[in-house]
């Protein structure tokens, strides 16, 4: 059983210039409302928890639209896991069997099979990006072009590695992403 979800991280251009110096800074909190993008500095975070495994993915994406949601979910799950969302049209999209939870309706957890045990929620990785947050607040601000460079540093430091050599390829693969 796999969870996923995605968070908007405040990322703007943190460090840069201001091109021209007539133009008066952007004002913190001037978002529009709806869902983050890259284009207006709150880029989306795709987070994937396995909850048997306990392995944790993270991606950051330009948008929520389709394949780019899609695309991570298919990356770190096997096809036939079963799949736990929100009730996001995007998720629509994914091959796999899947049960999503409506947040709209103040749904947080539901008993599927009649068990007793509520096991369609996303809370685990919900719970997670609280971590997230509590992370990247540490540096005041982040430029959203290095932005999945702080989300592998801190995917790095919560799935931690047992040798030198699997510290060698997490750092070449945090390079390549």
């Amino acid at each position: 059983m796999t969870e996923t979800d995605e968070m908007f991280q405040n990322a703007g251009e943190k460090g840069d210039e201001h091109s021209d110096p007539l133009d008066p800074p952007r004002r913190q909190a001037n978002h529009q409302p709806g869902k983050g993008t890259d284009d207006n500095d709150r880029p989306p975070i795709v987070g994937t928890v396995g909850r048997e495994s306990g392995q944790v993915r993270w991606r950051v994406v330009t948008n929520t639209t389709g394949e780019l949601l899609v695309n991570p979910v298919h990356q770190f799950t096997l096809i036939d896991t079963q799949l736990f969302t929100d009730e996001s049209a995007s998720y629509n999209h994914v091959i796999r069997p899947h049960a999503t939870v409506c947040h709209s309706q103040k749904e947080w957890a539901r008993d599927d099979d009649g068990d007793g045990i509520r096991e369609v929620h996303v809370n685990t990785v919900e719970g997670m990006w609280t971590d997230v947050r509590n992370f990247l607040r540490s540096f005041k601000g982040v430029h959203k072009d290095y932005l999945s460079g702080y989300i592998a540093i801190f995917e790095f430091n919560l799935v931690g590695v047992d040798s030198e050599s699997e510290t060698h390829q997490f750092s070449l693969y945090c390079l390549t992403r």
